[in-house]
């Protein structure tokens, strides 16, 4: 919407429209939910296979080498037809921070079965009470010999009980002043002993979310990531991409859309008063994409994003949570139904949509907290 595409780049979005509309698995597309990663897992190989699964990955690792451009491009033309993303704690949490952090033979063992989509993680950050305050994260790690002995507790840990491995962070300092310099991340194995993993059934009525439980497991040394003690700085190379994703327009275009195909239905369109509310909630998400624009330029330019990752989480979800009360209004008393609402245009998840997107102003650090990054980084409030 505010950037035209090269004459390079129009070759490589129609080269992708042209594949994903070909390829893109019929069972998945449309849904107002994450598929869990037993669904997506053919559809991460087919990526892969076509060479995109890592767009954003160097070369050297089997990435693509794409620039920011052509990684938007591929996200837009995905989202475009409904496919849903890859599950991103690997490809793009976790890989970038090994990157920058890990060691030769943590890259050489762990970024391939990411890649190929063999291997599927989990993150261990947030515990019970120790969610946005995440400094205060009680998971205990003593270092014994050459391994790591963990106990602990993790929590909304997102497909945990589908996952393979999990990174996460615990402390290994208890004394350490401040809290966020005794901390530590770790790749623990799923399959360890003394590990026990509960699904948590949400509001939405899936069973996205786990919580894990970790009675003396044995982590390798060689498991840990950065220096010891060094943990915080690794997890906030993976949080500001977590709230950048978070916020990403295409969710909220994709409900617009849908609230545009309830009113033609239900004759709202007629209704001056909704056609108010549904030009206002437009503009909101015209000009969300127009700050998403923006951070996607300084990215391209070599910029670090810093609190602008939390702005736009701010204005990103809560215009989706917006977006989600208009489309319940449009719906009428089928709002309450827990299927697809019928329209001569398809139907609309309607229900599900609502209660799945209430938790975007949560995760990544709540909104809350996002606005307290904002006051302290970019006004300089104590």
């Amino acid at each position: 919407m505010f950037r035209k595409d090269s004459d390079d780049e129009a070759r490589f979005r129609a080269e992708v429209r042209a594949w994903v509309e070909a390829n893109a698995p019929a069972a998945l597309r449309g849904s107002s939910r994450r598929p869990n990663p037993s669904e997506t897992r053919a559809w991460h190989r087919a990526l892969y296979e076509r060479g995109w699964s890592a767009p954003h990955w160097p070369r050297e690792y089997g990435g693509m080498g794409a620039t920011i451009y052509q990684q938007v491009i591929l996200a837009e033309e995905i989202a475009r037809v409904g496919a849903p993303a890859l599950h991103p704690l690997g490809p793009h949490f976790l890989a970038p921070a090994l990157m920058a952090y890990g060691t030769d033979a943590q890259k050489q063992r762990h970024l391939p079965p990411i890649l190929t989509g063999d291997v599927v993680w989990a993150q261990g950050y947030s515990e019970p009470n120790a969610g946005s305050d995440l400094a205060s994260l009680r998971t205990r790690a003593d270092l014994v010999g050459d391994h790591f002995v963990v106990t602990g507790q993790k929590i909304w840990t997102s497909w945990a009980h589908e996952c393979d491995w999990m990174f996460a962070l615990v402390r290994t300092d208890p004394d350490a002043k401040p809290k966020q310099a005794g901390i530590s991340f770790l790749l623990i194995d799923l399959e360890s002993p003394g590990l026990t993993i509960r699904p948590i059934e949400t509001i939405a009525g899936d069973d996205e979310l786990a919580e894990v439980f970790l009675d003396n497991v044995r982590v390798p040394r060689e498991n840990l990531v950065g220096p010891l003690h060094g943990g915080w700085k690794v997890a906030n190379h993976v949080l500001g991409f977590e709230r950048v994703t978070s916020a990403n327009p295409y969710r909220c275009f994709m409900v617009l859309a849908d609230i545009k195909r309830l009113a033609r239905a239900n004759g709202l369109l007629d209704d001056a008063g909704f056609r108010d509310r549904l030009v206002e909630i437009e503009l909101d998400v015209i000009a969300h994409a127009a700050i998403f624009n923006h951070l996607i330029e300084l990215a391209a330019a070599g910029k670090p994003l810093g609190a602008d990752a939390s702005i736009i989480m701010i204005v990103g979800t809560e215009a989706l949570q917006r977006l989600c009360d208009l489309l319940v209004e449009a719906a009428g008393p089928a709002a309450a139904q827990r299927g697809p609402v019928a329209t001569p245009d398809g139907p609309v998840e309607v229900a599900t949509a609502f209660l799945y997107h209430r938790h975007a102003t949560i995760y990544g650090g709540s909104n809350e907290i996002q606005r307290n990054v904002v006051a302290k980084r970019v006004l300089g409030m104590n």
